[in-house]
C-alpha cells in the first residue's frame, strides 16, 4: 500500500514533528514498505496453526521477589539539585490555564 508524502506531512503533524521534505520521501518510502509487509502477513493461511501461548502464563510460575520499602533521598539534597524549587517542591513552567 503506497503511502504518499501528503498522508507523512499529516501524520508528522499530528505527531508535532517537522520533518524535511527528504525525511517526508524516506518516512512515505518506509511506511509503504511496514504496509506492505502486513499485507503479505494477513495473506497468510493459519486456519491449521494452534495459538501460542501466553508469555504470562509462563511467568505465574516464577517466584517473585518481596517488595521492601527502601528509604527515599533526603528533600533537602534533592531540591538543592533542582533549577528551581520553593523549599518544599519543583517549580515547573505552568502549561495549563
Amino acid at each position: 500500500m503506497p503511502i504518499d508524502r501528503a498522508q507523512v506531512r499529516h501524520v508528522a503533524r499530528l505527531a508535532r514533528l517537522a520533518l524535511s521534505p527528504d525525511e517526508e520521501e524516506r518516512f512515505a518510502a518506509q511506511l509503504g514498505h511496514v504496509l506492505e509487509y502486513i499485507e503479505r502477513l494477513s495473506a497468510v493461511d493459519v486456519a491449521g496453526v494452534e495459538p501460542l501461548s501466553f508469555a504470562g502464563d509462563a511467568l505465574a510460575e516464577l517466584p517473585l521477589r518481596d517488595d521492601l520499602p527502601e528509604p527515599s533521598l533526603p528533600r533537602d539534597k534533592v531540591l538543592a539539585q533542582a533549577p528551581q524549587q520553593d523549599g518544599q517542591a519543583f517549580v515547573v513552567p505552568r502549561i495549563l490555564e
